[in-house]
């Protein structure tokens, strides 16, 4: 069996690294992106298993990427799991709770995240 293929996209570098080398112990290959352009880019260039996507980033957040994926028959079933700080943000930005519930993303988990629960979503996804 290959290793599964985990993109984590975040704008986070220590939550990235933290990830990656907490998956890779567990022999997942893992690749980086820090923002939604750069992970555009990467799923473009690489299909990924499985997207861990922050929501709040810079230049393409994570809800419009999510909506753009799933809208794509070439990426739309790839599984997303979405980090979202905006529960907490909702007042203090325009990241609406309704932008989270329209996406089709499989999995939502609030941030801040402990590294661990994070990892321990990604492993559920491939039981």
């Amino acid at each position: 069996m290959s290793k599964k293929y985990v993109l984590i996209v975040d704008d986070d570098p220590d939550l990235v690294e933290t990830v990656c080398m907490m998956l890779e112990d567990k022999g997942y290959e893992v690749g980086k992106a820090y923002d939604g352009v750069e992970g555009e880019e990467a799923i473009k260039e690489r299909h990924p298993d499985l997207l861990v996507l922050d929501v709040m980033m810079p230049r393409k957040d994570g809800y419009q990427l999510c909506a753009e994926l799933k809208a794509d028959s070439a990426t739309r079933d790839i599984p997303v799991i979405l980090l979202t700080a905006v529960g907490e943000a909702v007042p203090t930005t325009s990241y609406t709770h309704a932008q989270g519930m329209s996406t089709e993303a499989e999995e939502y988990i609030p941030k801040p995240v402990d590294s661990k629960t994070l990892v321990e979503a990604v492993e559920s996804f491939f039981g």
